[in-house]
């Protein structure tokens, strides 16, 4: 086992001079054949659970090391708003814990350098994770040095989203808006001009890729809001168990109201899935249950159908198969190509993608009924079929 460098343990963490006796102290835990049980986390908003977390770790081994993401990565990880409480702050009130051995405050999102460098022999996570959802970094990194894994079940009713929750209940706020998209993002734009119109009272909190160059990521970043690409993992048309949880923690922490799938070209599953049900929506380019999944218009053109159109849908586990908000009818003319068609598919997508999110908010009581109708004048689609 190649021992760790104190410059590589102070290019990880904060504070002069830090790193030396950060490994004295690994280096004395194994001379004397102590365990180290390691950790880590925001810790932002310290409650009973967090507490009791730390001390079943402890409980583990001889030694509890708190890795703690320093503000920035907090910042990339939860949102704008976050951290509650800055790093400096984070720590005195962990160290102040009974159960706490060393805290150290680490530089970048993921803790997985520091584990390769001080080797723990056993590290612990929370009941929200699994061995499978670890992100593969960190989960190679703690394979390498043979640490043991052990995931603690998680305090009911005790989170920081909750606790944020609570304290926001009497507070007014916009609707809070999540989209994930594979592509350029002509849909997400059609969400920021209907924003921007006063058509759909809403804001974008967070953009969400599995593609590292996507357009809809730079359309994001553009109009100043967080854009994050996450690793899909290694299967092609749906995600992989730690990517699932990654969208689904990000998506938490900017606190949205509703997912909107804009162009995402992945099945949506697992805990994503569960933690968004009856709030996530997906934009599909036929009349559902007309041709479902890939190139929609020329399944159309294929089929020979006088018209086709639009489906937001809500998603559930199958593929286009959730109950149907809104429709708009397409009609196909003589001389239509697959490019021509989708243009116009595309139109009447970026006509209704707005109306049918004020609809869910509206039925949510995310957001008032004006009138009886809607906070949206943007013009009313002809659907298909009443929506239900």
């Amino acid at each position: 086992m190649t021992p760790p460098s104190t410059e590589k343990i102070e290019a990880l963490i904060d504070g002069s001079g830090e790193a030396a006796a950060l490994l004295e102290w690994r280096a004395q835990l194994r001379a004397e054949g102590r365990k180290l049980v390691m950790t880590n986390g925001c810790f932002d908003l310290l409650h009973a659970g967090h507490v009791r977390y730390l001390a079943q770790a402890r409980a583990l081994g001889d030694a509890l090391l708190v890795a703690l993401n320093d503000d920035e990565s907090v910042r990339g990880l939860k949102g704008p708003a976050r951290p509650v409480n800055p790093a400096g702050d984070r720590r005195e009130v962990i160290e102040a814990l009974r159960s706490i051995d060393r805290v150290a405050v680490f530089r970048g999102d993921r803790v997985t350098e520091l584990v390769a460098a001080l080797q723990p022999d056993i590290y612990a996570k929370g009941g929200d994770y699994t061995v499978d959802s670890l992100h593969p970094g960190e989960r190679a990194a703690l394979e390498a040095c043979a640490a043991e894994i052990h995931i603690l079940p998680m305090v009911e009713g005790r989170s920081t989203s909750a606790t944020l929750a609570r304290l926001r209940e009497d507070t007014p706020r916009r609707l809070r808006l999540g989209v994930l998209g594979s592509g350029s993002g002509t849909n997400l734009q059609a969400i920021f001009d209907a924003i921007d119109r006063g058509d759909l009272d809403a804001e974008v909190n967070l953009v969400l890729s599995d593609v590292a160059d996507a357009g809809i990521l730079r359309r994001a970043e553009k109009r100043g809001v967080p854009a994050v690409w996450v690793d899909p993992g290694p299967y092609r048309t749906k995600l992989g168990e730690a990517a699932r949880k990654e969208m689904r923690d990000r998506l938490r922490a900017a606190d949205v109201d509703l997912v909107l799938l804009a162009g995402f070209m992945r099945l949506v599953r697992g805990p994503l899935l569960e933690s968004f049900s009856g709030r996530m929506l997906n934009i599909h380019p036929s009349l559902l249950p007309d041709f479902p999944g890939l190139e929609a218009w020329c399944q159309a053109l294929k089929a020979g159908v006088s018209e086709t159109g639009c489906t937001v849908h809500l998603v559930d586990d199958g593929m286009d198969t959730g109950p149907i908000v809104l429709q708009q009818r397409v009609p196909v003319v003589d001389g239509d190509t697959p490019a021509t068609l989708h243009a116009r598919i595309q139109e009447a997508e970026h006509r209704i993608y707005p109306l049918a999110v004020a609809k869910v908010a509206q039925e949510l009581g995310l957001i008032p009924d004006a009138d009886g109708g809607g906070s949206s004048n943007a013009g009313t689609p002809t659907p298909k079929a009443e929506s239900p």
